[in-house]
Parts: C-alpha cells; sequence; structure tokens
C-alpha cells in the first residue's frame, strides 16, 4: 500500500530493522509472517532454493497485491517436539504472523498422536500470548498405524485450530488434488513429487502453493486486528 508524501521505508537486515526516509510517497511496513516447519518448509532436495514453498509463497502473495515478507524456520527432520523447542526464537519481534507446518515426521515415526497435539497445543499457546495470529496446516496420516492411529492424528488439527481461532488448512497436500493427484496413490502424485515420494518437486510446490495461498491472504487480515 503506497500514499503520498513523506513516510518511512523499513528493511530488516540481518534482524536489524533500518529506517529509510522517503519524500513523496510512503510505503507501508510489509507484514512478517513465520513459517514454523520442517522439510517441507526448509525447501528440502530441491536444487534452486527459490523453488521452495517459502519463497513461491511469498512470490505468489506479492503477486496478488499483498505486502508481505515470508521468514522460512523450517528444519528437516524436526517434529512438533522440535518445533515447540524453538518456537520462542523462531518468532521474532518482528513476527507479525506465524503458519506452523509440523507433524508430519511425528506421523512418519509412529510417535504419539497425544504428545503431537500437545506439543501443538503449547505452539499456538505462545503465538496466543503474542497475540499472533496463526494458520494450522494439518497432515494426513496413512493407514498404515491403523484407524485409530488415523483418527487421533487428523482429529488433533481441526480441535486445536477451533480451540485457538486459528486459520485452519485441512491438508497440507489439498493443491495437488486440483491436479488430479491423490496423496493416497502414489502414481497420481509421481509427476509433483520428488523420487522419495515425500517431498515435492518445484511443480508440486506451485500447486501447493497455490492451495495454501488464499488461506494465507486470510491469515494476513488478520495482522493487527
Amino acid at each position: 500500500m503506497v500514499s503520498k508524501g513523506y513516510g518511512a521505508i523499513r528493511v530488516v537486515r540481518n534482524g536489524v530493522a533500518v529506517t529509510f526516509l522517503s519524500a513523496g510517497v510512503v510505503w507501508a511496513d510489509p507484514a512478517v509472517l513465520v513459517v514454523l516447519g520442517d522439510s517441507l518448509t526448509a525447501g528440502y532436495g530441491l536444487a534452486n532454493p527459490a523453488d521452495g514453498l517459502v519463497p513461491q509463497l511469498e512470490g505468489w502473495l506479492q503477486a496478488q497485491g499483498d505486502a508481505v515478507v515470508i521468514q522460512n524456520a523450517g528444519v528437516s527432520g524436526d517434529t512438533t517436539a522440535g518445533g515447540l523447542s524453538r518456537v520462542d526464537w523462531a518468532l521474532g519481534p518482528e513476527a507479525d504472523g506465524v503458519i506452523v507446518i509440523l507433524g508430519g515426521n511425528d506421523m512418519l515415526r509412529g510417535l504419539d498422536p497425544g504428545e503431537a497435539r500437545a506439543n501443538l497445543d503449547a505452539i499456538l499457546t505462545k503465538a496466543d500470548a503474542r497475540k499472533l495470529p496463526v494458520m494450522l496446516v494439518a497432515m494426513k496420516a496413512g493407514a498404515n498405524f491403523g484407524p485409530e492411529y488415523k483418527a487421533a492424528f487428523d482429529g488433533m488439527y481441526g480441535d486445536l485450530a477451533a480451540a485457538h481461532g486459528a486459520v485452519l488448512v485441512e491438508d497440507f497436500f489439498g493443491g495437488l488434488r486440483t491436479a488430479g493427484a491423490d496423496p493416497a496413490d502414489p502414481a497420481s502424485m509421481a509427476a509433483f513429487m520428488q523420487a522419495d515420494g515425500i517431498h515435492p518437486n518445484p511443480e508440486g510446490v506451485k500447486l501447493i502453493v497455490a492451495g495454501l495461498g488464499p488461506k494465507v491472504k486470510e491469515l494476513l487480515a488478520r495482522v493487527g486486528e
């Protein structure tokens, strides 16, 4: 957003906010969103960092006219417990909102959904204490751990989003469904995934971003409320 007059342009470099005076135009400070996640956030396996989730999502939003900067707080291999252990320093003082994409590694390791729920609850509670709006992105458990595990794991995201008033994305891979892919069918996912079958390739990331984008715009609308 711009307006005529004298104003300040804030640039964050190495964690330090630097303000420049600008005559003629006032540039609104961009909203700063932090994505707390694992390898899906970090961009694991992608040869070009620009193909990662965070750069693509930031670009998608900016193309929509949103003044936003997205910080990548993804750590490959991280569980919900790992996310909780570092959330205090991951959310720097400049953070205006949080996107939480965690739980995939808990599920892959067969960790107790009750512990994952408690960890996510604690992360959201810390964001609430900072009065930061949150978007919680759900992962879906496979059937290999049984129906009770799947029900407990899949159900925790909606429950937590409702309890904390967070924006809910029901399935991280939901954007792939628009291209006819089904996460339960590896063959249909092959064109959008890396060789490991777990992490999306650049085209897959692009579709995931298109699915997440409208929800992130909903999160941005809550910044400063």
